[in-house]
């Protein structure tokens, strides 16, 4: 947990079909650029934000598991897109439809993440909550917290296996 880590609420927060959200961070996801929306949509204050862990926006609700898979890819030099449930410094929480790459030098090491968040639409959000909710469950159900995400990444992948699709292409589905 960070300085930060507040308890939830069931306030939602929103921002413009307009806006974008725009971070970066660097290798080991510590934020080192956070747009004005960014700021305002989160409540934070730039310097709060700044040399945070990313993880600074996590909401609960959200299964690790999802993360593991979008670091596992993101590492993996390639791009993703996801829904996420974030987490304002007060509590609130804000879904994002996120397009995080990787950034590269000129000798196509990764120097960096660059992640561009744009208003989900609610039917996708409507979709994608009871998966989310079921992968959770999933980690909840095991002491160890590792098994559990580890078990979910796995009952994910077989969902995806089962409908004959990539993550991406789950996601653009909803």
């Amino acid at each position: 947990m960070t300085k930060y880590a507040a308890t939830p609420t069931n306030t939602e927060r929103t921002f413009g079909e307009d806006e974008i959200i725009v971070s970066k961070t660097d290798p080991k996801g510590r934020i080192t650029y956070a747009n004005e929306v960014f700021q305002r949509v989160g409540l934070y204050t730039e310097s709060e934000l700044l040399g945070e862990a990313h993880s600074i926006l996590r909401h609960p609700d959200m299964p690790r598991c999802v993360f593991k898979l979008l670091w596992d890819t993101v590492e993996a030099g390639n791009e993703i897109f996801a829904y996420v449930k974030n987490m304002a410094k007060n509590g609130d929480y804000y879904w994002v439809f996120a397009h995080v790459t990787p950034s590269f030098d000129d000798k196509h090491n990764i120097i960096g993440y660059h992640s561009n968040r744009r208003l989900p639409r609610p039917e996708a959000i409507a979709k994608v909550e009871p998966v989310y909710r079921q992968l959770l469950a999933e980690e909840e159900r095991h002491n160890d917290r590792k098994v559990g995400m580890m078990s979910a990444f796995d009952m994910l992948v077989s969902l995806l296996k089962e409908q004959g699709v990539g993550y991406d292409e789950f996601i653009f589905s909803l």
